[in-house]
């Protein structure tokens, strides 16, 4: 990468990460489809920086939220979700190995379909929902983390719905983001993709994740979250339609 191309993608980590900051998810989305729309650097080597930034933003999390966290809660649809991870890592060294085209259009289908999540307006259910709804969305929630390190829309959409206290959604979802992270970079690192490239960029990444976030949470107003939104559904479809149509039109030819 150039030095354009490394300031282009801090910029591309400050807008991810300004995005995770009002919206909750949007990080690995963003981060993702704006690097494969520029082809700053493969899509594999951005899961993995977005896996280890994930972990780091967590850990931190988690350190200032310890209580509100029930195991029972969670231990169904991290073991689903865990699983599924398993399940995308080894579709993601598979499609990488054939070709790189299906894995954009795997990309920009699924950024366009968790755009449209994002807006949708959902009403809070009037009981917790079913144990095979939680596996379904674990699993679910899993396999994107495992091929793009994009584990939030299902899982978020899912437990925000729930009749449940938002502490105990909030810590639960943070929970099972760094479960799969951590599977996701241990599985990556056994098929010896786990590369030096990866390590610099999020090392790169680090200072812009930590103090913009700060930076947000200290003076963003709560007021233009649902303007953020919506900010953010644009972009997400420009980066997945932008990644979406070139790939199509490759592969029918």
């Amino acid at each position: 990468m150039s030095w354009v191309e490394h300031l282009l993608f801090l910029a591309c980590v400050a807008l991810a990460t300004y995005a995770q900051t009002m919206t909750g998810f949007a990080f690995g989305l963003v981060l993702l489809g704006l690097a494969g729309l520029f082809s700053l650097a493969p899509l594999p080597e951005v899961s993995n920086v977005v896996s280890m930034l994930t972990l780091v933003n967590a850990i931190v999390a988690l350190g200032q939220a310890r209580s509100h966290l029930s195991w029972r809660f969670i231990r169904l649809p991290m073991a689903a979700s865990l699983a599924g991870v398993g399940v995308g890592v080894a579709a993601l060294e598979w499609i990488s190995g054939n070709t790189a085209l299906l894995l954009r259009w795997l990309l920009g289908l699924t950024i366009l379909a968790c755009a449209l999540m994002l807006i949708l307006r959902t009403r809070p259910l009037p009981r917790v929902s079913s144990r095979l709804s939680f596996l379904w969305f674990g699993a679910l929630s899993g396999v994107l983390g495992g091929l793009f390190s994009s584990a939030g829309p299902p899982m978020v959409y899912h437990l925000y719905r729930q009749p449940l206290p938002l502490a105990l959604v909030r810590n639960s979802l943070l929970v099972l983001f760094a479960s799969n992270a951590v599977l996701r970079l241990t599985l990556v690192a056994g098929h010896g993709s786990l590369g030096a490239t990866a390590l610099w960029l999020s090392l790169e990444a680090l200072p812009v994740v930590v103090g913009l976030t700060w930076i947000v949470r200290r003076y963003a107003s709560s007021s233009s979250v649902h303007i953020v939104k919506r900010l953010v559904f644009v972009l997400l479809l420009l980066a997945g339609l932008g990644l979406l149509i070139p790939a199509t039109r490759a592969l029918l030819a």
